[in-house]
């Protein structure tokens, strides 16, 4: 939106920064997000786009290496979205391709690692790089955390819908593992420890059937994943009905059941990793720039060696590295970098999801997360590696789909899913995919069928796209002819669960060592053909 067009044409405002707390009683969170930037003890504001409430606002100082004041101390639940009958518009505006000579925006920095991209994959490979090298990084986002496909999120740190032996398998054991590290280091620190720090809960999970040809394939997953060293048992009808007495898959019916499976809360699990990164900002390792979109690569006129991002604001100087880690963008980005003369297409495009959240839900009694079958047939999960631009169509797999998901928070919060569907980027809530996801439960869920929902009511509705990819997995890897630039995207619904993976590959890629996952699976090269 051109800043002519704003109702307060750019008139700046400014506040001492005792009285910024104030600004959320005079501003409510439906006012449009002021940009706040730092000059002595002063606080300008300038209204900018997009809409989102004022506490996701930060603050820089403007020395070299700023570091970031949040001017909330709220929960990071105070970021999730309610929405009732329309969403918030994450708006990504269209960027010129790459340049030499930047324009000159307010603020020059010089750092190791650029990332692009401050969602789960993005803000974990920045925590990654300053706990295990010495690297300074900057992270730039066009919006803010939790504010895409990672706040939409059930949380499921799972290995349930894995397959053994497919291209994720490695990638995905590796990074329950290091979440369950990091899940006993909190524990380890006392007070409520991972369950309060990443809304870490032991609860096990059940992939349930309701016809005998389900059960068949269960028992199938189950003998697979034992011999792969997952602790998994089948469960019939009757078994089930003992473990969880809330579900109801009839007499033909059963489950898988993962005992050491886990849940986690991303709004907790973001703030957390906030935290840790931010701690680097006093030394001069870290900055974060939140509201502030990438518009271009910076090239060196002499090499052609890719030496920073511009972003609205900022010039980024990355000495190391750039990381393009912004999800389901990350295609229409790399074109806008790239220019109009590549060949390279990755053809990772949205796929949005609606989730129902009903707060301290007391009609329903859950035990564990659970998820029906059908959502791993609707995955759309392929490990075979073949060439992908005759699959890129943008007009194929239209149709939605609906799969039963459920789980309870740490809060008792009741989360109901999962719809899919191609609809570009639109945040409109679709009243007939929550009904259908609604239904969907009740089939599971007999005491369901016995609550009155109304849709029209405030309720908390998640609405994300996830970066999906035609061939089932991520695109992790160094973009061919730009030797420092490495793109991370395409996890689709398992971003939060393979993200402290994908950010150890990552880091591992910039120093070129070896890896304990083999990245070839998720290489660029020769993958994808213009």
């Amino acid at each position: 939106m051109p800043r002519q067009n704003l109702v307060t044409k750019q008139r700046p405002l400014t506040c001492c920064r005792s009285a910024a707390p104030s600004l959320r009683r005079l501003f409510p969170p439906t006012s449009p997000l002021f940009e706040l930037t730092t000059s002595g003890s002063s606080v300008p504001l300038l209204i900018t786009s997009p809409p989102l409430p004022i506490m996701d606002a930060v603050a820089f100082s403007s020395a070299p290496n700023p570091s970031p004041m949040p001017f909330s101390s709220g929960s990071p639940s105070s970021r999730a979205h309610r929405l009732s009958l329309r969403g918030p518009r994450r708006r990504r505006q269209q960027l010129p391709a790459l340049r030499s000579h930047p324009s000159a925006p307010t603020s020059t920095s010089h750092h190791d690692v650029v990332v692009v991209g401050a969602g789960i994959v993005g803000l974990s490979i920045a925590r990654h790089l300053l706990l295990h090298t010495p690297l300074s990084v900057a992270v730039a986002d066009a919006a803010v955390p939790c504010s895409g496909a990672t706040g939409a999120g059930q949380g499921y740190v799972w290995m349930s819908h894995r397959t053994p032996g497919s291209d994720t398998w490695e990638l995905a054991v590796r990074s329950k593992q290091l979440w369950e590290e990091l899940a006993a280091e909190m524990d380890g620190l006392g007070g409520g420890g991972a369950r309060d720090s990443l809304g870490w809960m032991k609860t096990g999970s059940l992939l349930v059937g309701r016809t005998s040809e389900e059960l068949a394939k269960l028992e199938e997953k189950t003998k697979v994943l034992s011999q792969a060293g997952i602790n998994a048992e089948c469960l019939s009808a009757s078994s089930l009905r003992a473990l969880e007495p809330a579900l109801s898959v009839g007499n033909d019916g059963g489950a898988m059941f993962l005992p050491e499976d886990r849940q986690i809360d991303a709004f907790q699990a973001v703030s957390l990793i906030e935290k840790t990164n931010s701690s680097f900002s006093p030394k001069g390792r870290y900055m974060a720039l939140y509201n502030d979109p990438a518009m271009s690569l910076i090239r060196s006129e002499v090499t052609g060696r890719v030496e920073g991002v511009q972003t609205s604001k900022n010039i980024l100087y990355g000495r190391k590295a750039v990381v393009v880690a912004s999800g389901a963008w990350t295609r229409s980005l790399l074109h806008s970098f790239l220019g109009p003369n590549s060949t390279l297409d990755i053809p990772v495009k949205p796929r949005k999801g609606h989730l129902l959240v009903l707060e301290k839900f007391d009609k329903l009694k859950l035990n564990h997360g659970i998820m029906e079958l059908g959502y791993v047939d609707h995955q759309g999960d392929n490990s075979n590696s073949l060439p992908l631009s005759s699959k890129s169509n943008e007009d194929e797999h239209d149709a939605s789909s609906i799969s039963m998901t459920a789980t309870l928070n740490t809060k008792g919060h009741l989360v109901l899913g999962s719809s899919r569907e191609f609809k570009g980027f639109s945040r409109e809530v679709d009243k007939s995919i929550l009904k259908s996801i609604w239904d969907r439960a009740g089939k599971f869920f007999p005491a369901l069928n016995n609550v009155h929902l109304d849709i029209d009511e405030n309720k908390e509705i998640r609405i994300g796209h996830r970066p999906y990819m035609p061939d089932g997995k991520p695109v992790i890897g160094f973009v061919p002819d730009l030797s420092n630039v490495l793109i991370a995207t395409g996890h689709e619904g398992s971003g939060l669960a393979l993200s402290l993976g994908t950010a150890e590959m990552v880091t591992d890629m910039i120093l070129g060592n070896p890896g304990r996952v083999d990245f070839t699976p998720f290489s660029i090269e020769n993958r994808f053909s213009g």
